[in-house]
Formats: C-alpha cells, sequence, structure tokens
C-alpha cells in the first residue's frame, strides 16, 4: 500500500495552486496599528442577534448537459458571539434558535475563528482530510484567516485575505480555497465532491453579509473538473424578536464542553499533521452526532461536563488519523 501522505502529496499537486489575494501589504507602523484597530472592529461587530436569509443559486453550467438546480432560499434566528477574544485572535459562535411546538431548540451552528497574519492554515485536501498549509511570508503583513469550522468543531475550510475599502464599501476576501460540500448538497450524493471558492465578509448599515462564489468541481481522471459555478448570499439583519435567552443559556451550560473540544480538535491538529476523520454526508464526521449529543446531555444535566469532555476528548483522539 502506497504511503498515505505520498498520497495526499500526490492529489494536492494536481489541484490548482492556491490563488493570492492581491499582493503584499505595505504601511507604516501607526497605519498597520490603525488598520488592525478598525479589522478587529469589524470582525466583533459580526456578533449580535439576527434574522438570517440564506440564498442559493446555481448559475453557469461549465459542462454539457448539466442544469443547474433550482435556487434555494431558506432563513432562520440565530445568535452570534465573541468566544474568544486576544489582540491577535478572535472566535464567533453561531447557534441557530428554531421554534417547534412552541418551544425554543438551540442548534449549535458553524464557528468562525480569526487570526492576525497567521503563518500556516488549515486547509480542506480531500474526503476526510485538512492539512497545514504554510501562508507566503511575503503575504502575511496586514492580513486576517478565517477559518470555519462546523457544527462539532471539526474544520471545514479557511482563507487568509485583507479588509479594504472600495466604492465606499469595507469587505474582507479570501484567497481561493478549497471547501467540503455543504449538507444541503452531500446528501444529493451529486456528480461534483468539494467547492473551490472565494468569500467575503461586508457590514451593512443593519448587520452583514457573507457571500461565497462557489465553482463546484469533481475528479475526473485524478483531476479537477468545474462542474457548475454557484453563489450564495447569506444575509444578517439585526433583529431580536425571539428567544435569544434560550442560545445563552445553551451556551453557558455547554460552553466548557464545546471549549474542551475545540482543544481536543486542535492537539490532533498539531500532533498530527493535521486532522483526518471519516466522513458522512447527513452528520459530517462520523463523531459529529454524538458530539452533539453530549452536548445536549450536559445541557439537560444528564452528565457532568467533566464525564461529557473526557467522552469527546477520547472520541476525536481515537477516530483521527496521522496525515502523514
Amino acid at each position: 500500500m502506497k504511503n498515505p501522505s505520498m498520497l495526499i502529496v500526490a492529489a494536492l499537486a494536481l489541484l490548482p495552486m492556491p490563488a493570492f489575494a492581491d499582493g503584499p501589504v505595505k504601511q507604516t507602523a501607526a497605519a498597520a496599528q490603525a488598520a488592525k484597530a478598525a479589522d478587529r472592529a469589524e470582525i466583533l461587530a459580526m456578533a449580535g442577534n439576527y434574522k438570517v436569509r440564506f440564498d442559493m443559486q446555481e448559475t453557469t453550467p461549465w459542462v454539457a448537459g448539466y442544469t443547474p438546480l433550482e435556487r434555494k432560499i431558506s432563513g432562520g434566528n440565530e445568535v452570534v458571539r465573541v468566544i474568544e477574544d486576544t489582540p491577535d485572535h478572535i472566535a464567533l459562535q453561531h447557534l441557530l434558535v428554531v421554534e417547534h411546538d412552541g418551544k425554543s431548540h438551540v442548534i449549535k451552528h458553524w464557528r468562525q475563528d480569526w487570526d492576525y497574519q497567521p503563518a500556516r492554515v488549515l486547509i480542506y485536501a480531500g474526503q476526510g482530510k485538512w492539512v497545514w498549509e504554510t501562508v507566503p511570508e511575503r503575504m502575511r503583513a496586514g492580513r486576517w484567516s478565517q477559518t470555519v469550522y462546523q457544527v462539532d468543531d471539526s474544520p471545514r475550510y479557511a482563507g487568509w485575505g485583507q479588509f479594504e475599502t472600495q466604492a465606499g464599501v469595507r469587505r474582507w476576501r479570501s484567497n481561493w480555497t478549497w471547501r467540503p460540500l455543504a449538507r444541503r448538497d452531500a446528501v444529493r450524493h451529486p456528480v461534483y465532491d468539494r467547492y473551490y471558492s472565494i468569500n467575503r465578509h461586508q457590514p451593512t448599515p443593519t448587520g452583514w453579509i457573507h457571500w461565497q462564489d462557489n465553482t463546484k468541481m469533481a475528479l475526473k481522471d485524478s483531476k479537477p473538473v468545474p462542474i457548475v459555478q454557484e453563489s450564495v448570499l447569506n444575509t444578517y439583519e439585526r433583529f431580536d424578536g425571539y428567544d435569544v435567552k434560550a442560545a445563552d443559556d445553551y451556551w453557558a451550560k455547554t460552553s466548557d464542553y464545546w471549549a474542551a473540544v475545540r482543544v481536543a480538535w486542535t492537539r490532533v491538529a498539531d500532533t498530527k499533521g493535521g486532522i483526518a476523520i471519516p466522513e458522512e454526508a447527513e452528520t459530517g464526521t462520523v463523531i459529529s452526532a454524538r458530539l452533539l449529543a453530549i452536548a445536549d446531555d450536559i445541557q439537560a444535566g444528564k452528565i457532568t461536563t467533566a464525564a461529557g469532555s473526557a467522552e469527546a476528548q477520547a472520541l476525536i483522539a481515537g477516530r483521527t488519523a496521522p496525515i502523514g
């Protein structure tokens, strides 16, 4: 059997090299500090209570015979909280609040981590694998990476770029990044199996938007080929006309557990050269459902945070494999 690390290197060699987001940022020390403060303010301003609209549209087919999916629009109520904040690192946790049968149900959603002038990012490298990629040293100054994590705090995708103002609009734009299929696509088992994307985050007068330019890709003869283009616009409008307290109560009871889970994933990434874990279309990682169930049990008082954290850490350590 071939060395797994050699297989990953060979597969990555077939993929397009990451595209840079513009050139090096050149600033005086004073200008750099002022820009960093403005950037931090933009990131922290994404926290709040929102009504969210998810607008997804496949647009241009890149192969003959492919029919783009019909436009899909959905939405919900989402709480975003700052859970880590240091000068060079900010973490924002998203929590969906769903009303059902007269009761509020909280669904732990995605997490976004922002790091200033990162030396490396954890990128998607194909089914169930994320590997460390070095950010070129000349491209680090003045830039932030954004790493997005799945509902169980396993990684999803990462990119880096700078905040800038163009045509009077402030935005952060990533470089081109590889991403695994979202659940909405994965459960359909489509012809494509990954996205090649640019992400933008932009504040608006009433909240912020997350715009995604996704090229849906498939591997054919071991080479990536484009299938169809997709535009996704997620709009966050400030709104607190729902049970915000339910989300804050959930986080108050489970935040220590999820902190332990984050530590466990970080330990694996640092000691195993990245993260390799089997995935399923319906749940993401094979341990996602259990990690979320443990949090529910802690919230309900069925188990202690210590016991739940120990089980989660054992699951993460046991189901992940070394990258190379």
